[in-house]
Order: C-alpha cells, then structure tokens, then sequence
C-alpha cells in the first residue's frame, strides 16, 4: 500500500471527538461505534482532506480550507452532488456517501467520500514507470477527459449543474474579478490576457459535464498506468467542454513552453514521452469536437492558473497556512500571465 498520510498540521486540525461522534450518527454503516482515527492527505493546494479510519475501513473526508475562499471554488456541497451520482456511468470518479452542512462539525461543511488506493503523481514519476508506461498513463488521461465529456449529464441527474449558456463569458469575468479580489501586486500581463480574452470570445459548441480543473495531479493512476481515480470535482459544472481540454494543456509543458519551469521541472508533465499535439489529437478523435480555436482555450486556462496561484500565494502571506510551499508561490502569476498572453496572441 502507497503511504500518503501524514499528521494533520496544526492550524488545519479540528475537534476529532466532536467529529468522530457526529459520523458515528451520521453513517453508522460506514464508521460503526468504534473508535476513528483521523490523518491527512498532505498534497494539493486548495481544500483540505483527511483519512479516518476505523472497524470498517478507510473513507475519506473533503473539507474547504478555513479563512475566507474565493466565490465559486471550494465548494464541498457541489462536489458532493456530482460525486454521489457521477460514479454510477464514470467509474474513476469517487462515490460520495454523505454532505455535512454545519460548520461546527469540521469548522466547514464537508462530506465523506470513498478511498482510492494508487499514486498521486505531483513531482516525480513513480520509479516503476518506464517510457510505456507514462505513455500510457498519458493516453490514459486524455481519453478519461474524452469520455466526462460524453456522459449525458441528464442521464445522471446532472442536467441543472451550472449554467452552460454564456459559460466561457462568465469565466472570463469571473476570474478577472478574482484576480482584483487575490492579487498582492500589480501584474500588467494579467491586464493584457485579460483583454484578449474578453474580445476573443469562442462560439461554444457543446454543452458537458467539466471537471474545471482536469490535469494530471488530479488524478490517480495504478502501477500499470491506468486511471484509478479522478479527484477535486468541488469547481465541476456544466459548459464548454474545451475549457476542460486547455487546462489540460496548460499543465502538459514541455521544455520550449515558458511555463515549463513550474509544470515541467517543478511537477510532472507528461509531454516528454507524449506531445501535447497528440493530446489534441487525441482528444478530437474520441469526441468528433472541433479543436480549431484551442488556443484561446490553453490562455484562459494559463489567466485561471495564475489568478489561483495568486490567491493560494494571498492565504500565505495572510498567515492563514503555515505550508512553506507556498511561500514559493510568490513569482509565478507573473509568469503564467506572461504565458497566457504568448499563447493567446499566437
């Protein structure tokens, strides 16, 4: 079994007792009446999620992180509704098993989901993978995007999540008043990229279920390079099913792409033993979607990943997370949006 727990950090810890009593009430099919212990994931940037353990196993709870969040992200209570109903027709989506709305519980509302044994890949491939098999596990990947976005949301009761008419408008606007609400400085690239984006808008040609943030770290693949799971579904909707796809490529940097320092050197990009044009390629054979106007789709992508970074960046130097790592953040919106303006002006 891949060990990847740790003690929970201290500003991110909560009333076990309090919650142990509450799934105890709760889910006494899950947790029965013995005692629960609880760790940490320690990866990821964003929400929080823990371990617990007890007679009947291991589960998984998924909590916002504490302080005040972005409108729109960290949403448990959506991330909920499409886990307990996407894993009926999409297996690598985790099922959900109960949404908690009471703050007091958790210190958030949260909800408790099942556990998924395999690697997260974030830094570095597992030293078990060779070249066949990251171009697997990269095949793999694109065509589990490919076939979201071919579930019939209605058909599993996710005909009313978001609102796809005018989707890409509202991402544009939304992100940008992100941006003002997160930024610690002023970034003239993010004005830039913001411009080009509002003025070039792409007509869409579907509506999908989206993921919203579909990328490899996201993900969890077995020793064969299988996708196992998909996971952090709390921005999911229904829309435009390019945006899914530029995000994709915004994190598959390869060593002419500027943003390679970050997702090639700092993470995992899988474009050394698979091309970022074969993704496209890919991606247009198994969905018949027209992929003419993916570049608009990579920028809004590279403008999202630099406002995110940004307010994950603010949480630090707010003192509202203790995690060195993002104290490293610092640089990086500047250059995705430098980034972001390259790709939106090719």
């Amino acid at each position: 079994m891949i060990a990847d727990t740790a003690p929970i950090r201290p500003e991110e810890r909560f009333d076990e007792g309090k919650a142990a009593d509450y799934l105890h009430r709760a889910l006494p099919r899950l947790f029965g009446d013995g005692p629960l212990v609880f760790d940490q994931f320690p990866g990821g940037a964003a929400n929080l999620t823990y371990r617990v353990t007890g007679d009947h196993g291991e589960f998984v709870l998924r909590r916002a992180p504490l302080g005040k969040v972005a409108k729109g992200g960290h949403d448990m209570e959506r991330e909920y509704k499409v886990l307990s109903r996407l894993w009926e027709v999409f297996p690598e989506a985790p099922r959900a098993y109960h949404y908690c709305a009471d703050p007091q519980v958790l210190g958030k509302p949260f909800f408790v989901m099942e556990r998924r044994h395999g690697h997260v890949i974030r830094s570095q491939w597992p030293k078990s993978f060779d070249a066949a098999v990251r171009r697997s596990a990269a095949a793999n990947l694109v065509d589990g995007l490919a076939r979201l976005h071919q579930v019939d949301p209605d058909a599993v009761g996710l005909g009313d999540l978001g609102r796809p008419d005018g989707f890409v408008a509202r991402q544009v606007e939304g992100w940008a008043g992100r941006w003002e609400a997160a930024a610690t400085r002023e970034v003239p690239e993010m004005r830039a990229a913001e411009r080009i984006l509002r003025d070039q808008l792409p007509a869409p040609q579907a509506a999908t279920i989206l993921h919203n943030d579909y990328k490899l770290d996201n993900t969890m693949l077995n020793d064969a390079g299988e996708l196992v799971a998909v996971f952090d579904w709390d921005m999911s909707t229904r829309g435009d099913p390019l945006v899914d796809l530029g995000t994709l490529l915004a994190y598959w940097a390869d060593p002419s792409d500027p943003t390679f320092l970050i997702f090639g050197e700092l993470a995992v990009s899988p474009a050394a033993d698979f091309p970022k044009e074969r993704v496209v390629d890919l991606y247009a054979e198994s969905t018949g979607f027209d992929v003419g106007r993916v570049d608009y789709y990579e920028g809004l992508a590279l403008y999202r990943i630099a406002v995110i970074i940004e307010q994950i960046y603010a949480r630090y130097a707010a003192g509202q997370t203790s995690d060195e790592r993002f104290g490293r953040f610092e640089p990086l919106a500047p250059l995705l949006a430098k980034a972001a303006v390259t790709v939106l002006s090719s």
